[in-house]
């Protein structure tokens, strides 16, 4: 946020803070929200990169559509597990892999 703005909105009374403050998140809350969300955005890359649709990469993962959206999305529905299948069976390579895991 501009530090601008910032110095207005406290002057005014209100409390700046980021979404860990909001939500009142512990550390390892938002190392796995962070995780998730890098997860979901390689599968996505992947996905696009090795030209594939989200229907046929729910075919080789033999699940749906609406769960490889749910996955990319990084709902809080899907577990680490499902989403790191979904990176390996879109042809992602152990580097990617790893660059995913990297938060």
């Amino acid at each position: 946020m501009i530090k601008r703005t910032t110095k207005n909105l406290t002057r005014l009374g209100w409390r700046v803070g980021n979404a860990e403050d909001f939500l009142e998140l512990t550390p390892q809350e938002m190392v796995m929200l962070k995780l998730k969300e890098s997860l979901g955005d390689a599968v996505r890359e992947a996905r696009t990169k090795h030209q594939l649709t989200q229907a046929q990469l729910a075919k080789r993962m033999q699940s749906s559509q609406a769960r490889v959206a749910r996955i990319e999305g990084a709902d809080s529905s899907v577990s680490l597990d499902l989403m790191l299948q979904a990176l390996l069976a879109s042809g992602a390579s152990r580097a990617e892999v790893n660059r995913a895991l990297r938060v």
